[in-house]
């Protein structure tokens, strides 16, 4: 096909993910035309296999776990709630299948062009569709996300990815997670919640490494309470066995297992191989992330990326804001829109969920030094008090200066998901250990915490 029998358009998106349908809808908004290329499903990893089914299951983890608090605070029920998975899975995949639907009917209002198909560069103009077809745009966005990565070990093919604990029909009597970031902890969460035996391998001595240190290891304790097993410093050699019956070998040559499923979750890694960066000129990183400015501007002009893809905070709502702005800037006519990177609020949903925004207390001490106040509170909350578990939760601020300005905070504990988006406006604005003390606490919650640390 010749260049002239190319469609054109203003922008073309490579991926319909969050962060390429949020640019295609504002860059459109904006009244660019746009065509959006997306092979599977979309919404990407956040709607399919990640945020939203994730949370799904989060809940339903929850409502096992306060079943079984609801019979020791003596309600007739069992103590031991069986789950029907298939009715869980229906009604997880019935939610997904309306987003899917919202999203096709917003792209058509929107008059975006949507081709089911994968997309290479061949250069900063054009794209080239799997069927050949190839499409002219001034600007390019690419949002092609991410994938889990596999560990270089014999057997790992034996063993499933993160994206594949969604494929599951009931709860494996035994699970093997291998990792210690945000994705290995949110899945031993649930699944022991659900109904399993897990063991978590991790090769850090601890959980969660980008998490303040001492919220980690409460949550390590409250998960040990749960019944997790936790297996710290390791370093996976092999996966040896059969479905089923799997083992783990070390690189000292112990074994652990037998384990009906072992999920790895040792990180993700930037889709983007075959979409023609390289014939375009677009410069990665050595991790293979996409290389942007402040403004999401690739090495190559005209060639935007946002998301996983860029490996800059990869959360949904920052790929979101990412393109928006960037489409604001692009065709907007605002010219400084980019996003803030600081003090992004983020909540790992385990059991119970830890949320932060902010600087950590060993982020903090190497920044300000001597200067930092650090303030803390550890309780039950009300209903883990009731029935007498052994669950705690731990609040923290982190502050500085003479001002106590508030620069962290920290919240491990039941509804810390939700009581987290408040602050972290507050925190954003400037806010300090004063005017937290000069605001009325709600009583009896575990929110009032925050106000009234000293």
């Amino acid at each position: 096909m010749s260049s002239d029998d190319s469609l054109d358009f203003d922008l073309v998106v490579l991926g319909g993910g969050s962060g390429g349908l949020a640019g295609a809808f504002r860059a459109a908004a904006h009244g660019a035309r746009v065509a959006l290329l997306e092979p599977g499903e979309l919404g990407g990893t956040c709607v399919n296999v990640g945020c939203v089914p994730k949370k799904a299951m989060w809940l339903a983890a929850e409502v096992s776990a306060h079943v079984r608090l609801a019979a020791e605070l003596g309600f007739d029920v069992p103590a031991h709630p069986a789950l029907d998975w298939p009715t869980l899975i229906a009604s997880r995949q019935r939610y997904i299948h309306g987003i899917h639907a919202s999203y096709l009917r917003r792209l058509d209002a929107a008059g975006v062009m949507l081709l089911p198909s994968r997309g290479r560069l061949l250069d900063a103009h054009t794209v080239e569709c799997a069927n050949g077809t190839r499409l002219r745009a001034a600007h390019v966005l690419l949002a092609t996300g991410s994938s889990p990565r596999r560990p270089r070990v014999p057997g790992a093919e034996l063993a499933g990815v993160s994206d594949d604990f969604f494929a599951l029909c009931e709860a494996p009597p035994r699970v093997a997670l291998v990792g210690g970031g945000y994705i290995a902890v949110e899945l031993a969460g649930v699944l022991q919640a659900l109904g399993s035996r897990v063991d978590i391998f991790a090769r850090s001595e601890r959980l969660l490494g980008h998490a303040d240190a001492e919220l980690a290891e409460a949550l390590q304790e409250n998960y040990r309470h749960q019944g997790i097993g936790m297996h710290f410093g390791y370093s996976l050699a092999a996966i040896e066995g059969e479905a089923g019956a799997l083992r783990l070998r070390d690189a000292d040559g112990e074994t652990s297992g037998h384990y009906a499923q072992v999920l790895l979750a040792v990180g993700r890694a930037a889709n983007t191989r075959g979409i023609g960066l390289e014939a375009a000129g677009v410069a990665l990183d050595a991790e293979g992330n996409i290389v942007v400015d402040a403004f999401q501007r690739s090495s190559v002009e005209h060639v935007l990326a946002v998301g996983d893809v860029t490996g800059q905070v990869t959360l949904t709502p920052v790929a979101i804001a990412a393109a928006r702005r960037a489409m604001d800037r692009v065709f907007g006519g605002q010219p400084d829109a980019k996003v803030d990177y600081a003090n992004i609020p983020s909540v790992v949903f385990a059991h119970p969920p830890l949320a932060a925004v902010g600087l950590t207390e060993a982020q903090a001490r190497e920044r300000h030094g001597d200067a930092v106040r650090v303030y803390r509170s550890t309780f039950r909350p009300m209903l883990q008090a009731l029935a007498d578990r052994p669950q705690h939760s731990l609040f923290k601020l982190v502050c500085t200066g003479a001002e106590r300005r508030v620069v962290g905070l920290h919240l491990l504990g039941e509804g810390a998901d939700e009581i987290l988006q408040g602050f972290a406006v507050a925190l954003k604005k400037g806010i300090t250990l004063d005017d937290l003390h000069a605001t009325m606490a709600i009583h009896p919650t575990s929110a009032e915490e925050v106000v009234l640390m000293r």
